[in-house]
């Protein structure tokens, strides 16, 4: 764990929670990835980030990317949104991101993870890096859902699960 606000190595990064000041900047930073997300999601994502726990990772330059989770229950979340600005994609800032938050969620009890993104099935090649880099971090898809109420026709979703401790109880 690396405390309420944790640098990486560099002292360039800083990951915390959320206010809901950062709303605009968590929009904006899905306005700039237009091939990942249709027009209406900034709009979901500043709703998400006043009702749900949410972690903000910041540079020299502002913020860089935010997560949004929804808590299911006493031991279940999804990540409902999680984006690293366009030009800050692949330079580990995602993985700085998600390490924190899984931290934080195994902290508070939480025993699974889950995230859905569009399925390989789809065959829409910006999403190969995004289910690359949920199975890099422990994801492991169990299903497909095609139609997922809620998501626009024609957008395969894979669900994808990663454990934070053992779900297993034994007699």
């Amino acid at each position: 764990m690396m405390g309420a606000d944790s640098c990486d190595r560099r002292g360039v990064l800083t990951v915390r929670r959320a206010v809901p000041g950062d709303a605009g900047g968590c929009a904006a930073i899905v306005r700039g990835l237009p091939s990942y997300f249709t027009e209406d999601v900034p709009e979901k994502v500043t709703t998400d980030l006043s009702t749900h726990p949410a972690w903000v990772i910041t540079d020299s330059g502002g913020l860089a990317g935010f997560t949004i989770v929804d808590r299911r229950s006493a031991r279940a979340a999804e990540i409902l949104w999680m984006a690293v600005a366009a030009a800050l994609r692949g330079g580990g800032i995602g993985t700085l991101l998600l390490d924190r938050v899984m931290d934080d969620l195994a902290e508070s009890g939480l025993q699974v993870v889950e995230v859905k993104t569009l399925d390989a099935s789809a065959g829409y090649e910006p999403y190969l890096a995004t289910r690359a880099f949920w199975e890099r971090h422990g994801f492991v898809q169990i299903d497909t859902i095609d139609p997922l109420p809620g998501w626009p026709p024609g957008n395969p979703a894979a669900l994808y699960v990663a454990a934070l401790t053992s779900t297993r109880q034994r007699a």
